[in-house]
């Protein structure tokens, strides 16, 4: 059933051609770096999710032996008990029953803390990977920060960045944004789709959740920039042609012209 769940090589294999197409039309950036960094987490990823989906076979023996245990010295203690069947000590008897339900409950709870012991284990662990994931979406996320369709009209001020990037350019680039956005957040799916803690689904799902609001965010100013730019040009597209190797949805190194110049943001 190869449609019906997430194969990390194909996951990989996206990046790692992701990560070719930006470093061929904007080579040096700092996007492209971000893009082989999430590949490598990507990688990781592969391994990591593989190893949580796995029993753990010592932590379950483990718990069943105290379990285990634990029963056996609650039913060797409940064979010493002195059982009186008169009624002249109420009081006792009924300290005996109080004393039974909480024996029952703290075991119960003790034998239901260790039954999930792994679980918990493998959430906190999936956790922890999960936020590796979010700080690489929030980084993606600077690096299209500033970069404002409104450039394009108006005028610049003393403080603000050399641009040189054109209109399909810049569309390049966010573009780029968003597909490493929604690979992120399928790496992120690796982790949940083997488990039904909902603990771990529900992270998941946050994440791609932010993933997808970003996303939304770029694709507007995609948007914008085909906005203004159509009036200017006068309804023609700046894109290459249908014959030309972008416009058959290859990148390449044509029409990057000094995209290194473009700034990037501080920190990212």
């Amino acid at each position: 059933m190869p449609y019906r769940t997430l194969d990390p090589d194909r996951i990989v294999a996206t990046l790692e051609r992701l990560e070719s197409r930006i470093d061929e039309r904007f080579p040096g950036r700092g996007l492209g770096k971000v893009c082989a960094e999430l590949t490598d987490v990507a990688q990781a990823t592969k391994a990591r999710a593989a190893k949580i989906a796995q029993a753990n076979l010592p932590l379950r023996l483990g718990s069943l032996a105290v379990i285990v245990i634990g029963i056996a010295v609650i039913g060797y203690v409940g064979t010493i008990i002195e059982y009186k069947h008169s009624t002249d000590n109420l009081f006792g008897v009924v300290q005996g029953i109080e004393a039974l339900i909480n024996v029952l409950v703290l075991s119960g709870a003790a034998i239901f803390f260790l039954s999930t012991i792994e679980q918990r284990w493998k959430r906190h662990q999936a956790l922890e990977y999960l936020h590796e994931l979010r700080t690489i979406v929030h980084v993606i996320d600077m690096h299209q920060l500033t970069k404002d369709p409104s450039r394009f009209v108006g005028k610049r001020t003393r403080s603000s960045p050399e641009r040189t990037m054109s209109p399909y350019e810049l569309m390049r680039y966010l573009d780029y944004c968003s597909e490493m956005l929604s690979l992120a957040a399928k790496v992120a799916t690796l982790y949940a789709q083997s488990s039904r803690d909902s603990v771990l689904i529900g992270a998941v799902t946050e994440l791609e959740q932010v993933s997808a609001n970003l996303s939304h965010k770029i694709w507007q100013k995609i948007t914008l920039i085909r906005d203004v730019e159509e009036p200017v040009n006068g309804g023609a597209s700046s894109a290459p042609a249908a014959g030309s190797p972008d416009g058959a949805g290859v990148d390449n190194v044509g029409g990057a012209k000094d995209a290194a110049a473009d700034e990037e943001p501080a920190g990212a």
